[in-house]
């Protein structure tokens, strides 16, 4: 399934999706970033509550397909700015995490 088709599906809100044709190849979640970078995988969809700059970088080093902001967090504008500008296709929802990955088990 690509991110576009992710979006629609789940409804979810695009912050930015400069490559909506992008596969997903899995689902990691977590809020730790260190962690994050020792287990997520590339072609992953990361779920996360995290809305630094941190969390692009991490996206971009290990080329996940898209990042999704759960729970509703806010996105600074120069966090949204950024990910257009370096590639990163990233969503928003209003879904807590667990069901954010209850919902994308289901669409994958």
């Amino acid at each position: 399934m690509t991110v576009r088709e992710l979006t629609e599906q789940a409804g979810f809100r695009v912050l930015s999706m400069p490559d909506g044709e992008r596969e997903i190849e899995g689902v990691y979640a977590g809020d730790l970033l260190s962690w994050v970078m020792g287990r997520a995988s590339e072609g992953q969809a990361f779920v996360t509550i995290m809305t630094n700059i941190n969390v692009l970088a991490v996206a971009s080093l290990l080329d996940l397909s898209c990042v999704i902001l759960s729970e509703d967090a806010e996105a600074p504008s120069e966090i949204i700015v950024s990910a257009e500008e370096k590639g990163i296709n990233l969503l928003k929802t209003e879904l807590p995490t667990y069901e954010t990955c209850l919902l994308l088990g289901s669409l994958l």
